[in-house]
């Protein structure tokens, strides 16, 4: 069995990190790789319904894990003391997985392709005085002008996520068996 590769998607909020995952995970599908997915949230995620039998598990009982089993799909609810690294869950849960692409966790040690909105901030994310270019893969801009060490693509152009597919797989952090 092959390693499972890892790659981080990162940007500031509403920068369009999940437009750029969707689409990606969707390129390396339709490659036929297994692409599995972990999203960092700022908050607790709100996945069920106040009364259902699985929300009244969870906040009711205090279970300490809720498994619902539905019609082609399964959730985990489970409760944790600490935030876990994407490394040290990808292990746990998405064992199989050819890459798995991370939705923020901006401070692991993972290759990083940045989505950068003008709209979203004035500045990236990436700081040439703070961070290792080495780190970024590429960068996904609207800003006319960004120049960086890495490649930097432009929403405006077309063909670009045939190319970031391409640098995601080849750079991405192959987790050792």
């Amino acid at each position: 069995m092959a390693a499972t590769r890892m790659m981080s998607i990162i940007g500031r909020k509403n920068a369009g990190k999940t437009t750029l995952l969707v689409a990606l995970a969707a390129e390396l599908v339709r490659r036929k790789f297994r692409v599995m997915t972990i999203k960092h949230g700022t908050h607790p995620a709100d996945t069920d319904q106040r009364g259902k039998d699985s929300w009244r598990h969870w906040h009711e009982g205090r279970a300490e894990r809720v498994l619902m089993e539905g019609p082609g799909q399964r959730v985990l609810w489970e409760r944790t003391e600490q935030e876990s690294d994407p490394v040290a869950l990808a292990r746990r849960y998405l064992d199989g997985a050819d890459i798995v692409l991370v939705e923020g966790f901006k401070r692991a040690p993972l290759p990083k392709i940045e989505v950068y909105r003008l709209a979203a901030g004035p500045e990236p994310l990436f700081d040439p005085a703070v961070h290792d270019p080495g780190d970024w893969v590429a960068m996904v801009t609207d800003h006319p002008k960004y120049r960086a060490e890495f490649p930097v693509f432009r929403f405006s152009d077309t063909a670009w996520l045939v190319t970031i597919a391409n640098l995601a797989w080849d750079r991405a952090k192959i987790l050792p068996p």
